[in-house]
């Protein structure tokens, strides 16, 4: 991924997003959360730099994420929970699959009718 010369830069850290499966703004885009017309003018994160999001992601590839505070998905209902942490693990699991393809970035996001 590349932004010109600069790349991507984590608002949060300052480190580059190297690779896909790293991006927050990816994931959220195939999760639904971003629209395309935004894609390319939306601030970008590493995943794990926005823990509200990254707590959701359950998969043995992925190290938890803890999220202190309001946003702890521990105090959070638990339909939702299982909800967000299928969707978020589902997304994450599609930016491993995109990696290196060359699938169209409109043909990214999940289908959101799948489970």
């Amino acid at each position: 991924m590349a932004k010109c010369e600069q790349g991507y830069l984590c608002d949060v850290c300052g480190r580059d997003v190297e690779h896909l499966f790293e991006s927050d703004l990816y994931l959220r885009y195939v999760i639904g959360m971003v629209d395309p017309e935004v894609l390319h003018v939306s601030a970008e994160r590493h995943i794990r730099c926005n823990p509200a999001l990254a707590q959701f992601i359950v998969d043995p590839e992925f190290p938890p994420v803890e999220c202190p505070g309001d946003f702890d998905k521990r105090g959070l209902d638990r339909r939702f929970v299982r909800d967000r942490e299928s969707l978020a693990t589902r997304g994450w699991r599609r930016l491993l699959e995109l990696t290196g393809s060359d699938i169209p970035v409109v043909d990214y996001p999940l289908d959101r009718r799948a489970s």
